[in-house]
């Protein structure tokens, strides 16, 4: 789907035809095998073959290496195949067979990163522990920093300067984490190209859904590149076998804290966003178009923001005028202070919602 080109009209958003909760079993059969290959088996091997065994360090950690990431080097195939076959219902919209989507080209960038990494932590005859420790965290640093990037391109209002999946060249730069969730539940959930084009009408209809996925990809990138820095610092400062033990527990502790802390935020987003398009408000801006500047009802992220203020005691008592000023300001408090100030200020988020409540519904 093109931007300006606008489908049927609906009462509400746009509907996803996709659901995971048909798929439960299926997603838990994955991320356990996932965990298993790439948590369990490289600590299992290493603690048993380094302490157990007379085995050389390197063939230690030969065969470590040798054994990592079975499931992502299938999927990775997987992946290749259903974007290359002929008859292949998976591929961005209106792209060439020969041309992979945005998520299987970073894929690719970032397992010859690793291979690097593996191989130059592994040939010396005493392996280089603290380095095959930190996989994980540079997957962290490497979409952290790709993502994130994305977005601050797109605020800043450039073009995409080539087809990043279904979002042709020269169109406004998606928001990395809407490419993301496009690709993945189109070609390794099974959603298609039915899915890529319901999530794009969705994504060029809805000003609350972009800045939604906006606001957690901000969320998720922002995060781990901060928390990629922290664990790289542990891993060079512990013991080696700590670190190793660290290097590939902490990236999925992070990423459980973060899941858990998403899963409740995107559910109140997506009803907040429900709410504005019954209220005649879910439309904004240019219609059907990814209008950065577009106004949009409040998101959670917005409202918290608001009412931070308020929760923190130091900054409630910084805002809040003493109810008698004292007459020679005692305790460092000026009897000229304004006794009319309230507590947490006024924010201009409810001038958005103003804006967004004016906005014409769509013709």
């Amino acid at each position: 789907m093109e931007e300006g080109i606008a489908p049927p009209l609906h009462n509400e958003p746009p509907p996803l035809p996709y659901s995971l909760h048909t798929r439960k079993k299926a997603i838990a059969i994955f991320w356990t095998i996932f965990i298993i290959d790439t948590l369990g088996q490289p600590l299992i091997l290493y603690w048993t073959l380094w302490y157990l065994t007379d085995l050389s360090h390197n063939l230690v950690f030969s065969i470590v290496t040798a054994c990592l990431g079975g499931v992502s080097v299938f999927e990775y195939f997987y992946r290749l195949h259903n974007l290359f076959r002929k008859s292949s219902r998976a591929r961005p919209l209106n792209a060439r067979k020969s041309w992979l989507d945005f998520f299987h080209i970073n894929f690719t960038i970032v397992w010859l990163i690793l291979a690097v990494e593996l191989i130059a932590g592994t040939v010396p005859e005493e392996p280089y522990v603290r380095l095959v420790a930190m996989v994980l965290p540079t997957v962290m640093f490497y979409f952290g920093i790709v993502h994130l990037s994305l977005d601050i391109l797109r605020m800043a209002g450039f073009k995409a300067p080539f087809r990043i999946s279904s979002t042709p060249k020269g169109s406004v730069m998606p928001t990395a984490l809407y490419a993301l969730i496009e690709d993945v539940v189109a070609v390794d959930g099974g959603g298609g190209q039915i899915y890529r084009y319901a999530l794009r009408t969705r994504y060029l209809s809805s000003p609350y859904f972009r800045r939604m996925l906006f606001e957690m990809n901000c969320f998720w990138s922002g995060g781990s590149i901060i928390f990629a820095a922290a664990f790289t610092a542990v891993i060079f400062t512990v013991s080696e076998p700590v670190a190793f033990t660290l290097g590939w527990t902490l990236p999925f502790a992070w990423a459980g804290v973060w899941t858990l802390i998403t899963i409740p935020w995107v559910q109140s987003d997506l009803r907040r966003e429900k709410k504005a398009w019954a209220e005649n408000r879910g439309q904004g801006g240019i219609p059907w178009t990814d209008d950065i500047t577009a106004p949009t009802a409040r998101t959670r992220f917005e409202s918290v923001q608001e009412a931070l203020p308020s929760l923190l005691p130091w900054v409630r008592e910084k805002q809040s005028a003493p109810s008698t000023p004292s007459a020679d300001g005692i305790d460092g408090i000026s009897p000229e202070a304004n006794p009319e100030a309230k507590p947490g200020g006024q924010s201009n988020v409810d001038g958005v919602d103003g804006v967004a409540n004016d906005t014409p519904t769509q013709r």
